[in-house]
């Protein structure tokens, strides 16, 4: 978000007071303004047109298009918005959807005021948030026979990356930043992303959660 000094936030949320209650937390923030709410995900692309957030805090169920659907439509524009899911409970199955449709973390819903405006910023600013720890909580929910899918798949993209490049995406898998990854690999912060951004597009992934994900699925 560099050059960005006020970041935009659209609450998409079906329980009005879960919205109220975000926007009111939000606006304590200096740096942060809520540009509308919407009820539905069905609604998330026009709002996106009128309000242009750079982040998304979408509930990720819904009635009509649950927040899955909704992130994976928004994730098809040219430079989408960040989206951040919510959730009542960390072992939602649904999320690890939600993070492979293309959203940078996930938040609980009862998240101090204060974690809900960090992990806006961390976003932002290209953090994912998203531990090892819940990663691994997640794929420990799902069947076996979709981790087997999963693993082949990964393992497909993969072999498109060189040594190096698979050194650097097994150190993000390992949930480490981009100083740590240039601290153990013995390169420069610049070069990390570098190599990050052409990891990405060899394996046609749109942003670190992903990748992590994936070498999750495949351990180098």
């Amino acid at each position: 978000m560099a050059g960005v000094s006020v970041i935009r936030v659209l609450v998409v949320d079906d329980d009005p007071l879960v919205r109220a209650g975000l926007t009111l937390m939000l606006k304590g923030a200096d740096e942060l303004v809520v540009v509308g709410g919407v009820a539905d995900g069905a609604d998330v692309g026009a709002a996106v047109d009128a309000y242009a957030p750079d982040v998304v805090l979408m509930d990720i169920r819904m009635p009509g298009l649950d927040g899955i659907d909704a992130t994976r439509l928004l994730r098809r524009r040219p430079d989408p918005p960040h989206v951040i899911m919510l959730t009542t409970f960390d072992a939602d199955e649904h999320v690890f959807g939600a993070l492979r449709a293309g959203a940078s973390g996930f938040l609980l819903k009862d998240t101090p005021p204060e974690g809900i405006v960090d992990a806006v910023l961390r976003v932002a600013a290209g953090e994912p948030i998203l531990s090892p720890g819940v990663t691994r909580r997640l794929i420990a929910h799902l069947a076996p026979e979709a981790q087997d899918r999963r693993r082949d798949d990964a393992r497909r993209l993969l072999s498109r990356l060189s040594d190096r490049e698979r050194e650097v995406a097994a150190a993000v898998g390992r949930g480490g930043s981009n100083a740590d990854i240039a601290a153990e690999l013995h390169m420069s912060v610049g070069t990390v992303k570098s190599y990050i951004s052409r990891i990405l597009t060899k394996t046609n992934l749109d942003n670190r959660v992903q990748l992590a994900l994936l070498a999750h699925d495949n351990p180098l």
